[in-house]
C-alpha cells in the first residue's frame, strides 16, 4: 500500500469506523482554532479579493449595514438607520454614538468618509497606500460622500443605483480607523484597527493569524477569547487535525470524507447553499479564444455531472450560468451545456483547428471557494484531450495565483466567486461588465459584450425587482450563446467543528462568523 492510501485509509478509521483513535489535543480555554484552505493575502478587506482574508479581517472591521444571521437581507450595522432621496440619489446614513476603534479613536462620519475616499479619491493621501481592486465596482457611482453632522453621513450618486445598500454592506466599504492607516500606512493591511468583535494581535507569516476579543465590542459581549486562524492547504489534512483535537473549526470538507463524517459523531457537520459560482475563465480576448465558437466548443467538451458526481459528490450543483438558482434573478429555462465531445470537435473545426490546438490551465492548490480545484482541473484537461485541445496544467499557491492573474498572460485559469448576496449585479457585473477588466476590476476574462453590458446598466437604474429580473434573464440568455467562461458548479459549502464549539453556523454569504461562538 502506498504512504498516500495508507494516510487515507487512517483518516477513514479516525472519521467514524470505529476503531483506531488518536490522542487528542488540548487547546487552551477560550481559544477558538480554525483551518483555513490558504493564508490571508492581507488583513485589509477594501484591498482583497479573496475569502479567506475577508473571513479573518472582517471580524476587525465591520460595515455601515449588514446581513442579519442564515439571511442576505440589509439591517442595521454601524448605522442605526437610513433613507433614501426619493430620486435614488442621496442615501444618508444616521450613525450609531458612542463606538470606538480598537484604538480608542472614535467611530463617526469623518471615519465613513475617509474610508471610501481613500479608495475612489486618486488625490486622496493614502489612496496609493493600497490598491483597491473593487473601488470602481462598489463606489464608481459615488460622486461624494458628505459629512452632514457627527453622527451623519450622507452618499451623493451620479446615478440611481438598485443595488448600492447591498454594496455598502460588503467588504470594501468596511469602515476603518483613519488614525491607525495614517500611522500604519501601507502596513495597515497587516494590522488593520476597527470596530469589531476581535482586535488584531498578531500574524506568524505561513503558520497563524491571531485575533483577541474586542472587550467593549458595542453589539455584545464576545465569548472567545481569541482566535488562531492556521492555513492548512491539504483537506485531508485539516479533517485530521479536527478529528485529533488541534482545530476546532474548519470549512470546505473534503468531498470524499462527507458521508463518513456525518455519520461518524465525531463531528458535527453542517452544510448550506451560498451565492457561489466555480467556473473555468477563458481569457476572450487571446487566439483562438476570441472565436465563440472555440468557447461554446470547450463548453460541450466538459462532462460537468461527472465532476459534480464523482469530484464533488454532493458539495456542488451544476452551473447554467453565473446566478445562482432558484434566486429571484436566475432564468429557470436555461440549460447547462451537455456533454458533447462530437459537438465540441465539429465546433473547432468550423472554428479552423481540426485538430485542436495546445494551450495551458493555470490553477491554484486551493483558495477560497475553491473546492477541489486540482482535481476539478485534471478531469477538465482530460476532456478537453479528448477534443483535441491539449491543456499544461501550471499549479500555483492562493496569492500567488491571483496576483498573476492581474497580467493578462492566463489563457485558461480555474477560479470561483462567492457573491455575498442573491442580487445578481453582485456577480454579473464585477465578473462580466467590460468595465471591470483585471487589473482595474474582477472580469479577468477580458469579457466584452455591448448588449450584455447594457442589459447590466439598464438592470442598475430599475428599483423594481421584476423588471430587473427580466433584464438579468436576458443577459444570461447571451451568456449561453457567447459563453466567457466553461460554466461548472455552484457550491454547497461545508463546514465540520469539534464538539466544544457552540452557536457557530454557517452564512449563504461564505462569511465565517465565528464571533457567534462559545466554547464548552
Amino acid at each position: 500500500m502506498s504512504v498516500a492510501r495508507a494516510w487515507l485509509a487512517a483518516v477513514a478509521v479516525i472519521v467514524g469506523l470505529g476503531g483506531l483513535t488518536m490522542p487528542a489535543v488540548a487547546q487552551p480555554a477560550g481559544t477558538l482554532v480554525v483551518g483555513l484552505v490558504a493564508e490571508p493575502v492581507n488583513l485589509d478587506p477594501a484591498q482583497v479579493t479573496d475569502l479567506n482574508s475577508n473571513r479573518v479581517g472582517r471580524r476587525i472591521v465591520e460595515t455601515l449595514v449588514t446581513f442579519p444571521e442564515e439571511s442576505t437581507q440589509v439591517v442595521p450595522g454601524l448605522a442605526e438607520s437610513w433613507t433614501v432621496s426619493k430620486d435614488g440619489l442621496r442615501y444618508t446614513f444616521r450613525l450609531r454614538k458612542s463606538i470606538t476603534f480598537h484604538d480608542g479613536t472614535p467611530f463617526n462620519a469623518e471615519a465613513v468618509k475617509f474610508s471610501i475616499e481613500r479608495q475612489i479619491d486618486l488625490e486622496h493621501p493614502f489612496n496609493k497606500m493600497g490598491k483597491y481592486p473593487f473601488a470602481n465596482y462598489f463606489f464608481g457611482n459615488v460622486k461624494a460622500v458628505e459629512v452632514v453632522d457627527p453622527s451623519t453621513v450622507e452618499f451623493v450618486l451620479k446615478e440611481p443605483r438598485a443595488s448600492f445598500l447591498s454594496i455598502l454592506a460588503a467588504a470594501a466599504a468596511s469602515v476603518v480607523s483613519p488614525t491607525a492607516v495614517k500611522k500604519f500606512g501601507a502596513d495597515y493591511a497587516l494590522q488593520p484597527v476597527g470596530t469589531g468583535p476581535f482586535k488584531y494581535a498578531s500574524w506568524d507569516r505561513g503558520q497563524r493569524v491571531v485575533l483577541e476579543k474586542n472587550p467593549s465590542y458595542w453589539r455584545y459581549p464576545v465569548k472567545l477569547d481569541r482566535v488562531v486562524y492556521r492555513p492548512i492547504v491539504e483537506g485531508q489534512a485539516r479533517l485530521t487535525e479536527l478529528l485529533t483535537g488541534s482545530l476546532d473549526l474548519i470549512v470546505d470538507v473534503p468531498p470524499d470524507f462527507v458521508g463518513q463524517l456525518e455519520a461518524g459523531g465525531k463531528a458535527t457537520l453542517l452544510r448550506q447553499v451560498g451565492a457561489h459560482v466555480w467556473y473555468l475563465g477563458i481569457n476572450n480576448q487571446k487566439k483562438p479564444f476570441d472565436d465563440k465558437r472555440v468557447r461554446q466548443a470547450l463548453n460541450y467538451a466538459v462532462n460537468k455531472e461527472a465532476i459534480v458526481r464523482d469530484v464533488l459528490k454532493g458539495t456542488g450543483s451544476l452551473s447554467r450560468g453565473p446566478v445562482l438558482p432558484a434566486t429571484w434573478g436566475a432564468d429557470s429555462g436555461l440549460k447547462p451545456y451537455p456533454y458533447d465531445p462530437e459537438r465540441a470537435r465539429k465546433l473547432l473545426a468550423e472554428a479552423g483547428y481540426p485538430t485542436g490546438f495546445s494551450t495551458s490551465l493555470w490553477v491554484p492548490e486551493s483558495g477560497s471557494g475553491m473546492q477541489s480545484p486540482v482535481a476539478m482541473s485534471t478531469v477538465i484537461q482530460s476532456n478537453l484531450k479528448a477534443v483535441g485541445v491539449n491543456v499544461a496544467l501550471q499549479t500555483m499557491e492562493w496569492g500567488a495565483y491571483l496576483a498573476k492573474l492581474r497580467t493578462k498572460e492566463q489563457e485558461l485559469f480555474a477560479l470561483s466567486w462567492m457573491a455575498g448576496n442573491e442580487d445578481p449585479d453582485m456577480v454579473m457585473y464585477p465578473l462580466l461588465h467590460s468595465s471591470q477588466w483585471t487589473p482595474a476590476g474582477p472580469n479577468r476574462a477580458l469579457y466584452k459584450n455591448a448588449r450584455f453590458d447594457e442589459l447590466l446598466q439598464q438592470a442598475r437604474l430599475v428599483t423594481d425587482q421584476g423588471k430587473r429580473a427580466e433584464l438579468y434573464r436576458e443577459a444570461q440568455r447571451i451568456l449561453v450563446d457567447d459563453p466567457p467562461w466553461i460554466f461548472i458548479d455552484h457550491e454547497i459549502q461545508t463546514a465540520a467543528h469539534a464538539k466544544r464549539v457552540q452557536g457557530f453556523r454557517l452564512h449563504p454569504s461564505f462569511d465565517l462568523r465565528v464571533e457567534t461562538i462559545s466554547l464548552r
